[in-house]
């Protein structure tokens, strides 16, 4: 093993000499210096003023970017329900609705429609309800929607619905003129039966069948009676003009009988 040290003999002892540092060769390394290797792996450091100028950026580059502008966002679409129903669709609702009888000119009001287009409107539906559970009656002016005359057994049983006693033959006499010669006073009705028909027609009154419709400009102004849409459910007519064809040939007074004289 090397030494840092060399030795001299003199005479018969020896002593130890320091190598000098500067002595040692080119190709000899000396112990606490790095080998020749490790220098030559060392970079090298090459002064600022060695390297080559930097090449100058653009100025689009070097320049801020504007910010975007903010994204507004936009409004929240609230979603309407639709109404694009027919008029069919929105006379029926309108008469569903209804607690009665409704005037044509109402309707067209409501649904800001012509009464020709509610007529329309209205032939169409009772169209629809030809083979279904529900109809239309119309009295005069006025229509209401009533289930069919078909189902009124079933209906009054689901109600629980009373069967309505019988109207009388004096009764039923008495709305047969009315309903045929509306409106009519009293003294014609009498006229036409030849008896009083004060408590028959109060009767019918009662029983919201008839009603006071006017009264005439004669003498003493009679009250004119007319047949109401209470009638009509009565009697399962959709309207006046279901009322069976009046046939007077049956009453043709008969012939007057020869009176043999003694």
């Amino acid at each position: 093993m090397s030494s840092d040290y060399s030795t001299r003999e003199s005479g018969n002892s020896v002593e130890a000499q320091p190598v000098a540092a500067n002595t040692v060769g080119d190709n000899e390394w000396v112990k606490a210096s790095p080998p020749p290797e490790a220098l030559e792996l060392r970079a090298e450091v090459v002064p600022p003023e060695a390297l080559p100028p930097a090449e100058p950026r653009p100025a689009e580059e070097t320049a801020l970017a504007p910010e975007p502008p903010p994204v507004e966002e936009p409004p929240l679409a609230i979603e309407l329900p639709s109404t694009s129903l027919s008029l069919e669709a929105l006379v029926e609702s309108l008469l569903f609705v209804a607690d009665g009888p409704v005037p044509v000119a109402r309707l067209a009001e409501a649904l800001e429609a012509r009464p020709q287009h509610i007529e329309a409107a209205l032939e169409a539906l009772g169209r629809l309800y030809a083979d279904r559970g529900l109809s239309l009656q119309r009295a005069k002016d006025k229509v209401q929607l009533t289930t069919a005359p078909a189902a009124a057994d079933h209906v009054q049983r689901f109600l629980g619905l009373a069967a309505s006693a019988p109207l009388s033959k004096a009764a039923l006499e008495t709305l047969a003129i009315i309903a045929y010669q509306q409106p009519v006073t009293r003294p014609q009705i009498e006229a036409v039966r030849g008896v009083n028909s004060d408590s028959v027609i109060k009767n019918l009154l009662t029983k919201g069948l008839v009603e006071e419709s006017g009264r005439t400009e004669g003498p003493g102004r009679p009250v004119l009676y007319s047949t109401t849409a209470e009638f009509l459910q009565h009697f399962g007519l959709a309207s006046l003009s279901d009322l069976p064809p009046l046939n007077l040939d049956g009453l043709k007074p008969a012939p007057p009988t020869e009176i043999l004289k003694g």
